[in-house]
């Protein structure tokens, strides 16, 4: 069944995550460690974060 282009899902590297978001590597791995963050392996070294999820870390801080 193929898929459409709007359902496949993206995914970036730990450290394309970082430079993105402007957090560490080390605070996104923490983040996966403590289950905050889903994380995808391709592979014994490979791991890959969906932008989406990256993104829902990264919380508004309400102004008064």
């Amino acid at each position: 069944m193929p898929t459409s282009a709007s359902a496949r899902r993206h995914f970036e590297s730990l450290s394309d995550a970082a430079e993105r978001t402007g957090l560490s590597v080390r605070t996104l791995r923490r983040r996966i460690a403590a289950g905050h963050l889903p994380a995808y392996r391709s592979g014994p070294r490979i791991l890959r974060v969906d932008p989406a999820d990256v993104d829902r870390l990264m919380v508004r801080v309400p102004t008064v």
